[in-house]
């Protein structure tokens, strides 16, 4: 679907977008990659895509080598396929899902991003009980947080 440009009033907003990405659920990332795409055009922002996960095997990569090349591969392709400056910054956690949380915010520091793009899991009966990793982020950062509905 296309989308029309972005009007920008006044002096650019955005110099870095940071955009966690979880491989395993690259299927559902679409609407968030158009948002990112239309976004980091818009203000000529370099968009870095951060990937956290184990240093041990898992089922994306069986080592922190090969974790990385996957994201460099997918940020290559998303570069391109869009048109926007990205790199790619792996994270290592010994657990992801505990540290997911922290291991993004410091990443949201250490990066100096001044927006962050996430897109947000389908909903389901457990978003009553257990609050999402975006909603956390967007409550607990300083920067601005843009959380985009993943397709189904």
């Amino acid at each position: 679907m296309a989308h029309p440009p972005i009007d920008i009033p006044g002096e650019v907003m955005f110099n870095t977008i940071m955009v966690p990405v979880d491989l395993r659920h690259e299927a559902h990332l679409g609407p968030s990659l158009e948002m990112v795409g239309h976004l980091a055009k818009a203000y000529d922002a370099k968009v870095i895509f951060v990937g956290v996960s184990l240093a041990a095997p898992t089922e994306i990569a069986h080592n922190p080598k090969e974790f990385k090349a996957k994201l460099a591969y997918f940020t290559r392709d998303q570069s391109r396929h869009y048109g926007f400056e990205a790199e790619s910054h792996p994270v290592f956690s010994v657990d992801p899902a505990a540290d997911l949380n922290r291991k993004l915010l410091d990443t949201i520091d250490e990066l100096d991003a001044d927006l962050v793009i996430m897109a947000t899991h389908i909903p389901n009966v457990s978003d009553y009980l257990f609050a999402n990793h975006g909603n956390y982020i967007a409550t607990h950062c300083k920067t601005s947080v843009c959380l985009v509905r993943a397709s189904e």
